[in-house]
């Protein structure tokens, strides 16, 4: 939870233009019942740390009243600002399509369900004002199940190999970071998106803080084991080259083997005088070897499908309707 002395502090660092106004970006799925609390209690962090603020709820086609209660609270608060997109295209490309309607210099991304309170965006903004351009909120317990667990492990291993061993270990969907970062991937386009990724394209002065983490008001995380498996393979294969890497150090070292094979079938002729014997011998063989061509095969298969889906030019998302204005400097 923030501190006097954190909101004190924070609201000197706006008035140096430090934290001249903030963005706060929030992809809506079955979002309906937590809505309006969402939005309640952002509004009074928001007003403490700086004069320039709104809200950026985009609808992901969820399929129950989501929109609805998205455009009654607009009605009802004009910082807030709607997006209804046209089909459902994954929280981070819902993400990327709020981020690029920010107006304000720090940009917050969060959940909806209000497992990352908005009152700990003080101290994300803190650190970001400490001369970082990416500052994580890292959960100081983390509470979910043994298999999104594991899911959300795959996806910080996918990310090592991008933004670092350290800060990957700390990767969460609660940030906060300097609009001018965007400008780095201002002109992406591509239906596989991570915004992690993306943002390691503009800097590397990332950090990290730990965050009060409070469960899940209602429902269930949309973010399956098999969507966070899948979001992890989309990160190793479409924003890094290590799987091509990886076949190619896999296929070396078979190549060794079987010389090694190929001296110890030639020895064992020219000592004894026989051959190796027997079919399984060789079947064995056969059946490594043709398994690792597969497997470099698949991998290489999965970068031409990607780019086979960029010439296809498939947006990262499509906007069905907007409501809300950005509002201007100033205002409260």
């Amino acid at each position: 939870m923030s501190t006097g002395f954190q909101t004190n502090h924070l609201r000197s660092e706006s008035e140096q233009g430090l934290v001249s106004g903030v963005s706060v970006v929030v992809p809506v799925y079955r979002g309906e019942a937590i809505l309006p609390e969402l939005v309640r209690r952002l509004g009074d962090v928001l007003g403490k740390v700086t004069r320039n603020y709104e809200l950026i709820l985009v609808n992901d086609c969820s399929p129950d009243g989501s929109w609805e209660v998205i455009s009654q609270l607009q009605r009802q608060s004009a910082w807030i600002r709607g997006i209804n997109l046209m089909r459902n295209y994954g929280q981070h490309n819902a993400l990327l399509c709020g981020i690029r309607a920010a107006q304000y210099e720090a940009i917050v991304t969060m959940d909806d369900d209000l497992q990352h309170p908005p009152e700990e965006i003080p101290k994300l903004l803190r650190v970001l004002s400490q001369g970082y351009d990416v500052v994580y909120g890292t959960p100081e317990r983390e509470q979910h199940g043994l298999g999104r667990a594991l899911a959300s492990l795959t996806t910080k291993i996918a990310l090592r190999n991008v933004v670092g061993a350290e800060i990957a270990r700390q990767v969460s969907a609660f940030r906060a970071f300097r609009r001018q970062v965007t400008n780095a991937f201002r002109q992406y386009e591509g239906a596989f998106v991570s915004i992690d990724v993306l943002l390691t394209w503009g800097t590397n002065r990332f950090a990290a803080v730990k965050v009060h983490h409070e469960a899940r008001k209602q429902g269930a995380s949309g973010y399956t084991f098999r969507k966070l498996v899948t979001h992890s393979m989309n990160m190793m294969t479409g924003f890094s080259t290590v799987p091509l890497q990886f076949a190619s150090i896999v296929g070396f070292l078979f190549t060794l083997f079987g010389a090694g094979v190929l001296f110890y079938v030639i020895g064992r002729y020219f000592l004894s005088g026989d051959a190796v014997p027997g079919f399984p011998f060789l079947a064995s063989i056969i059946a490594i070897f043709s398994g690792a061509q597969l497997f470099a095969l698949g991998i290489i298969g999965e970068y031409l499908a990607r780019m086979h889906f960029r010439m296809m030019d498939r947006p990262s998302y499509a906007i069905r309707e907007i409501i809300g204005t950005p509002r201007s400097q100033g205002t409260t």
